[in-house]
């Protein structure tokens, strides 16, 4: 997850979550997501209609303080780092069919759940996650980037069915 996925958007938590709401405004994205709690919380303080936020009370790995989140429905999902439980594929769905905002509760690393939030969003959503030191990613739900991100996953699978 070293490399984006999708539109670097480099600046200031101010600049990106700004040029954010343009690309919101502009595309209308039918389901919002957010991996992260910094994201998640400048998406939300922005005014920016927020579908799911996946959070683990964790910026650059250390512990801060809950992001306050008004969501219909939190759904808990243990997910230990470095992996991509098979319980998280099951609550990411559900928390995008979501009518109103979800957020999904990591114990654990919510890193990469981004792949498994771009397999479960819709086409023509959008996945929005934090790039530490830059800024953020934009990545457009499309059939090429569910293509290129279902390889990504499989690719992985295989590298821990060796193991």
């Amino acid at each position: 997850m070293k490399s984006p996925l999708g539109l670097l958007v480099k600046g200031s938590f101010r600049y990106t979550t700004k040029r954010l709401g343009e690309l919101v405004a502009e595309r209308k994205p039918k389901k919002l997501i957010a991996v992260g709690d910094r994201v998640s919380e400048n998406i939300t303080r922005k005014g920016i209609n927020l579908d799911v936020a996946v959070v683990d009370n964790r910026v650059m790995r250390k512990p801060i303080a809950p992001v306050k989140l008004e969501a219909k429905k939190t759904y808990n999902l243990r997910n230990p780092p470095g992996t991509i439980a098979d319980e998280a594929w099951i609550v990411m769905k559900q928390a995008v069919e979501e009518q109103a905002r979800a957020k999904v509760l990591v114990e654990g690393e919510e890193d990469l759940l981004t792949l498994v939030a771009v397999l479960s969003a819709p086409e023509g959503s959008m996945v929005v996650y934090g790039q530490p030191r830059e800024g953020i990613v934009v990545v457009d739900v499309t059939e090429v980037t569910k293509r290129e991100i279902r390889d990504i996953v499989e690719r992985m699978e295989h590298r821990l069915s060796k193991d």
